[in-house]
């Protein structure tokens, strides 16, 4: 895993999907990729589905004026944000809330990776700042 960041955009998976969101002209983007978490039920959950599903989460945040990270990282994907017009749906901010909480229960390789580093902590808390971010 290319990871230098517990942020949502601190991975090389993440900064791929930000380049199909820029592509896409409305939210649709962001609702497959959490789809894609939440179908999976109980399943083991992939590192690269759950770190995709983060960075979708961060951009619901940013689109409330809530984003947790600004950086040279988010600076193709903040322009995106600006020029979009509309709000998440709260049908969508609630598949992104399900999404967290299943990154962060078992079955989640995601989880077990970040455990396993002296970073958990930070991630633990970046994914909490994600929650509280798009809390209705």
């Amino acid at each position: 895993m290319g990871v230098w960041s517990h942020e949502p955009f601190g991975n090389d998976t993440a900064a791929d999907w930000a380049w199909g969101l820029v592509e896409s002209r409305d939210l649709s983007y962001v609702e497959a990729t959490l789809d894609k978490v939440l179908e999976q039920g109980s399943q083991y959950l992939e590192t690269s589905d759950a770190e995709e599903a983060v960075a979708a989460v961060e951009v619901l945040a940013k689109l409330l004026g809530n984003g947790t990270q600004s950086d040279a990282y988010t600076e193709d994907l903040d322009v995106w944000v600006a020029s979009q017009k509309q709000v998440p749906s709260v049908a969508l901010l609630q598949k992104g809330q399900r999404a967290l909480e299943r990154i962060v229960s078992n079955e989640s390789e995601l989880l077990e990776l970040w455990t396993e580093t002296d970073e958990a902590e930070a991630w633990k808390m970046s994914i909490e700042k994600l929650q509280a971010a798009i809390r209705i």
